[in-house]
């Protein structure tokens, strides 16, 4: 399996972030997977994941903190 593609939202505006994470989850083909890099634990964006793609997507921390929090996002 490739290696999954790095998202580092870091350097976006909050307000741009979700957007652009989400744009890279719907590009995913079922079995992909995408590592989030960001600057905070992005627990509420799974809660947002599982309320709009409840059982559909995986998620798996990869680092948390205290400077950087990778999360592995893939498609079911």
């Amino acid at each position: 399996m490739p290696e999954p593609r790095i998202l580092d939202v870091r350097s976006l505006v909050p307000m741009e972030r979700h957007h652009q994470i989400f744009e890279t989850y719907e590009r995913l083909k079922p079995g992909e997977r995408f590592v989030l890099v960001n600057d905070h634990d992005p627990k509420p964006l799974y809660y947002q994941f599982e309320a709009e793609h409840k059982e559909k997507f995986t998620w798996q921390y990869l680092e948390q903190g205290p400077q950087m929090w990778r999360v592995q996002i893939g498609r079911r």
